[in-house]
Formats: structure tokens, sequence, C-alpha cells
């Protein structure tokens, strides 16, 4: 029988979910009202019973996004902090959370918790939403008995991580903005100005400058062509993600070729350096084991290379050596970020170097981002004013010869 998850209200108004069995969705309604329960979700899991028991129940609503998640964190630790159960505050979190999908997940941690599985094992059931990293952070806390500081260390990490988005996105937003506007108005130009001015030079059977010529070949293959260049893109950005996404060489490649562009191979290799640092020096001083730290760590960078590299760092520090040696073979990281390293593993403040490591490339990232910012704006206005002079020149060129025809 198909069995089917469900978010129902009770006839107090309480909002509670479950799975049950029933031979379709409509009979899984009927079950519940007639439970006295007012049915507000209700959708098959595929897989039958088995996939059911196998399983957590699937949030619903919108996903849960690094923001909510870094605000419900610091509400946990405060409320953890000010001595309330853990089962009690769990119960204030879902009441205040707007988030269904988010709302759901409290809900069955709650019920794990109270069943006597702990904090971090229940927060593991959900890897979409709390990851290696967060769960780990959380298991260290329960073990030191310090949750509620770790929990705030959480909040604040997951925030400082989504102001150095923020402030990449703004720097972008303005340049990304100007080269759409300005690619519309030059389409808009190009497909329906254009024609009309240049046909009068075509009637008149007068030969063209190459450049006119030029014009006039573009604009006509735009008008008649323009489907063909959006399939095509539309159809190398579908390659490309299934080459990047699905294979292990399309994956490779990319990664290789993000490291090597120049100037944004040395961004890119500086971000995932600090990501890297943050996390490991983050671990290490909540008393996760060096060795747990670093695999959680390497899938932090989104490097497949850089991960590789801390891969075998693990390997080696099994064999007796040191991080630093390690990370040095690979060549993938700055020779600042090992030197430091292998001081911090010498006078024993591994976690502290690791810390001056992140927020130094921090630093020079958002440093080298600005300086970007301040020299693309005025390049995209250059190059938009030489292909603007380009359709002018091409346009008036004839007009002058058939000045000089005239005189």
């Amino acid at each position: 029988m198909p069995v089917y998850e469900y978010i129902a209200r009770d006839k107090n108004g309480t909002r509670i979910d479950g799975i049950l069995e029933a031979a379709s969705a409509a009979a899984a309604r009927q079950q519940l009202r007639e439970s006295s329960a007012f049915p507000m979700e209700c959708r098959e899991i595929a897989g039958g019973p088995q996939e059911a028991r196998n399983r957590k129940t699937l949030p619903f609503g919108k996903p849960v996004s690094a923001g909510e998640l870094s605000v419900t964190t610091r509400h946990l630790a405060t409320l953890l902090a000010a001595g309330m159960p853990l089962v009690q505050t769990l119960n204030v979190l879902e009441s205040q959370t707007e988030n269904m999908a988010l709302q759901s997940v409290i809900n069955q941690i709650r019920r794990d918790v109270v069943e006597g599985n702990s904090l971090s094992g229940s927060m593991s059931q959900f890897p979409r939403i709390f990851s290696p990293f967060y769960v780990s952070m959380v298991r260290a806390g329960e073990a030191s008995g310090t949750v509620p500081v770790v929990l705030e260390q959480l909040a604040d990490y997951g925030e400082k991580q989504q102001e150095f988005v923020r402030r990449i996105r703004a720097a972008l937003a303005y340049p990304i903005l100007m080269f759409l506007f300005g690619t519309l108005i030059l389409f808009f130009l190009v497909t329906f100005v254009i024609p009309s001015i240049t046909n009068v030079f075509e009637e008149m059977h007068q030969s063209l400058p190459a450049v006119t010529a030029l014009l006039i070949s573009f604009s006509a293959f735009l008008r008649k062509g323009w489907w063909l260049i959006l399939i095509f893109v539309a159809a190398a950005a579908v390659f490309g993600r299934f080459a990047v996404n699905r294979t292990e060489k399309g994956r490779r490649l990319w990664n290789h070729a993000l490291l090597q562009i120049p100037f944004f191979g040395k961004l890119n290799r500086k971000i995932a350096v600090a990501r890297f640092a943050s996390t490991l020096g983050t671990l290490i001083q909540h008393g996760v084991p060096l060795l747990t730290a670093l695999e959680i760590s390497r899938h932090i960078t989104r490097n497949l290379l850089i991960a590789e590299a801390i891969e075998s760092a693990g390997n080696d520090i099994k064999e007796g050596q040191g991080v630093a040696p390690s990370l040095a073979r690979s060549g993938l990281f700055p020779r600042m970020a090992t030197e430091m390293i292998a001081i911090g593993e010498q006078s024993g403040k591994l976690e502290e170097m690791l810390s001056r490591i992140s927020d130094s490339y921090e630093k020079e990232t958002a440093a080298a981002i600005a300086f970007f910012m301040s020299l693309l704006e005025p390049i995209m206005i250059l190059v938009m004013g030489l292909l603007v002079g380009f359709i002018v020149i091409s346009v008036l060129l004839p007009i002058f010869e058939m000045n000089q025809l005239v005189k």
C-alpha cells in the first residue's frame, strides 16, 4: 500500500506531521480528518514503506536559507545559555519559525531528542540543512559541555560567510546590470535601428566602406539568426553543467581552470584557503580530532584539487608527518599559508595561526575584489563606447562619401 507523508493541524490548531499508509492521497486525507486532524499537505513517498522506514520525512516549503539557519542557531544558543532545557528550547524555536521546512525539521529533531538521541545525531539526519561542519561542531560542544558557546560561534561563522558573499554580490550587481542593459541597447540598435538607416545606402547602389558592410552583415545575421545564438548558448551551458557535475574529468578540468585563470585564479585560491583555514581552526579549537577536522574541511573548499591536497595531508599525518609539508608539496597553497601552519604546528598554536591565515586572506580577497570592481566599471564604459563609436562611424562614413561625390 502507498505511504504518504503529511502536515496537518489538530483540533487545538497545533501543527503535526508524520507518515501513514493509505490507498490514495484522498484516503490519507480522510484518515486524518477521522482522527480530528485537518490535513494541510499530503504526498506519496516514492519507494513505499521501506523507503519511509529508511529516511526521515522530507520537509515541505521553501528551502532553508543560510540566513534563516544562522538566525535559528543564534536563538538556540541564546535560549540554552539562559538555562532553558533543550526540548523546551526546540518547542519555542518551532513555534517562532515561519519557514515550514525548517519548522518541520525542528519538530523532528525535538522528537528524536525526546526519544533519547543527541542533538548532533538528530541534526545529522538532515545533511541538506546541517552540514558535516555544523554537526561536528555541535557534537564537539556536547562532548565539552559548551553547546551554547559552540552554537553562538556557528551563528557568527555563518553570518561572516554570508557577509562575505553579500559584499561580492553587491560589488558585481552594478557591472552586471550595466552589461545586460548595454547588451540590450546594442542589440536594439543593430537589429532595428541600423537596418532602417542602411537600407537607404543599399537603394542608392553605392559601394559601401568595409566597416559599414561588416555592420550590415552582422545586423542581418542577428535579425535572422538570433535564435541560433540562444540555442548555442543554452546548449553550451547544459553541456558544460553536465560535464562539470557528472564527469570526473570535466570536474577536474573545470577546477584546474578556476585556479589558473589570470587574476581570478589567485582570487579563487585565496578564497578556498581562507575557507579551509577558518573551518579547520574552528574545529580544532573545539576539540575535534585533526584527521576528522581535515576530512570535514576538505569539503568546505569546493575545489577538487585543493580537496585532494588536504586529503593527502591527512594520509601523511597517519604516517607521522606534519600538515604543512604535505600542503606545500601540492603547490596549491600559498607559501605564506604553509609557513604559518608549520609555525603553528611547532608552537602548538595551530588554531591561532589558522585563524590569522583566514583573516589575512579574507582581507586580501576583499581588497582584490574592490580593486577589480574599480577597474571593471570604466573598462565596461570604454568597451560600450567603442562599440557605439563603431556603429556611428559605420553609418557616417557612407554619408561623408556621398557629400564628397556631391561636391
